[in-house]
């Protein structure tokens, strides 16, 4: 690979920028850029999760005495400091995920100052209740944190997910040791250096490193005293089985393959917006919640996928950093050969119909890096692979639907559960199909993203546990104490 200005990042651990145990790095490319090295972080292994997991132990001791208020009063000093530091982390968060600026990573900068922000100020809710049970008895809860968190997350939004890891997790009193992902851990190492100038030694620390030889020593570590995954379904099934050797807590957000259902009456410009916003093409389909699987009512199909294609077609695809792009990149070369081998795949598919965009370009500017363009097939088999498995690229499938009934049972007709998105004017349609959708979270007209206040998560194989709220937090990161009292003489 070449090499142009490379760093050494260090990671944050007991308040210090350290390198690994094993003093070995490894490189972070730029997926715009084939073969363009942007930096070097620490390849950690099990001696410095060991090391990090004992300073955040240590640091709990006395983070959990800290008043909520003054945690809160902390927490909103970091949002002002990432919002003080936004493009420059925007800038970053662009070159090493490969999404586009304009449209992706200053909204994900803007998400991670509104989830510190709203943490500070639901912090002073971490209350118990008390029990009124006769004149000589009272008894009450207290809710309190668990202790060393062990947190990983993904690539594809990386700060705003660590944020949702970070934010909840020591406004509750607990301390945090997190794994970054190895493809794109230089926005979080950026959040974490604003933390360690705002926290105490050992309450937040970052980890760089891969999943065996960082994440696995991580999960399994005997002073981990809770576990929060975000990332693939597989691994989450992995983490699960660590978490129940040692019987702890664990919340999990996986994968999605996620139903929109388009009805006769929405069959308009602004429906096609947010079918594409839904299906988070800014982000190059990346998404655990992005809405792959596109129901579109028969009376409308042609003339729906004829306006769905020609707003998609005016996409600008390129340069993350430049800010004409609509969509940057995929994040590397594995995914991006995932994502075409299941293109081929539906190009060879003689019950799948190729609308538009297809393979990779061979040549030209976008052959520079892993590229893909939006790409539409039609079907009406959904058995296919297509229809059944999370792709993680710009591949939106379509399929037909006559009855209400039975696009309802297609729609639930899947292993996950994460998001669901519903097109319609009609109200009390759109609640009643609402409410037997199989999905944690449902949106109607809107295609947008999660909001702090409002739970996320996913049913089936999408996860367990929710995040972005208040209840997220309590549910998450604390646990709930009964204390009895008995007055009788």
């Amino acid at each position: 690979m070449k090499s142009v200005s490379v760093v050494q990042e260090l990671m944050l651990i007991n308040g210090k920028w350290s390198p690994s145990v094993n003093a070995k790095f490894f490189s972070v490319e730029n997926p715009a850029e084939r073969g363009s090295v942007i930096a070097e972080v620490p390849r950690a292994t099990a001696e410095d999760v060991d090391i990090a997991v004992k300073a955040a132990h240590e640091a709990f001791k006395s983070w959990r005495e800290v008043p909520t208020t003054e945690r809160g009063k902390l927490l909103w000093k970091i949002a002002d400091a990432v919002e003080a530091q936004a493009e420059e982390i925007a800038r970053t968060i662009s070159t090493e995920t490969g999404n586009a600026i304009r449209t992706q990573a200053r909204g994900e900068v803007k998400s991670v100052i509104d989830i510190f922000r709203y943490f500070a100020g639901v912090v002073s809710e971490i209350r118990g209740s008390t029990c009124p049970i006769d004149n000589n008895l009272m008894a009450y809860t207290q809710r309190e944190p668990y202790g060393v968190v062990g947190a990983i997350v993904p690539w594809n939004a990386p700060v705003q997910l660590s944020s949702l890891k970070i934010a909840p997790a020591i406004a509750a009193g607990n301390t945090i040791v997190l794994k970054a992902a190895e493809d794109a851990p230089l926005g979080v190492l950026k959040l974490a250096r604003i933390c360690a100038e705002y926290l105490p030694p050992g309450v937040v620390n970052v980890l760089t490193g891969f999943g065996d030889e960082c994440g696995a020593p991580l999960s399994s570590h005997p002073l981990i005293n809770k576990l929060t995954f975000t990332g693939s379904t597989a691994v989450g099934k992995t983490i699960m089985r660590t978490a129940a050797d040692r019987i702890i807590p664990v919340s999990l957000e996986l994968g999605g393959k996620s139903p929109q259902i388009v009805f006769p009456d929405a069959n308009t410009d602004k429906v096609v917006d947010g079918i594409i916003t839904a299906m988070r093409f800014a982000r190059q389909g990346q998404s655990c919640s992005a809405g792959t699987r596109l129901y579109l009512h028969t009376s409308i199909f042609d003339s729906f996928v004829e306006k769905l294609s020609a707003k998609l077609s005016q996409l600008k695809v390129g340069n993350p950093l430049d800010e004409e792009s609509d969509m940057g990149s995929i994040i590397n070369k594995r995914q991006f050969d995932k994502v075409s081998a299941f293109i081929e795949e539906g190009i060879k598919d003689e019950n799948v119909e190729l609308i538009m965009g297809g393979l990779p370009p061979k040549d030209g500017p976008l052959a520079k890096g892993y590229y893909h363009v939006p790409t539409l097939f039609a079907t009406k088999n959904d058995k296919t692979r297509l229809a059944k498995e999370e792709i993680f690229g710009p591949v939106l499938l379509i399929l037909p639907w006559e009855n209400e009934e039975d696009v309802i049972q297609a729609a639930n007709n899947s292993s996950y559960g994460l998001a669901a998105f519903i097109w319609t004017n009609d109200t009390t349609k759109a609640l009643k199909t609402a409410g037997k959708i199989e999905s944690g979270w449902v949106q109607i007209n809107r295609g947008a993203a999660q909001m702090p206040g409002l739970s996320y998560g996913g049913y089936k194989q999408s996860g367990i546990g929710r995040e972005f709220s208040l209840e997220g937090m309590l549910d998450s990161y604390t646990q709930v104490k009964s204390i009895m009292i008995d007055f009788n003489d």
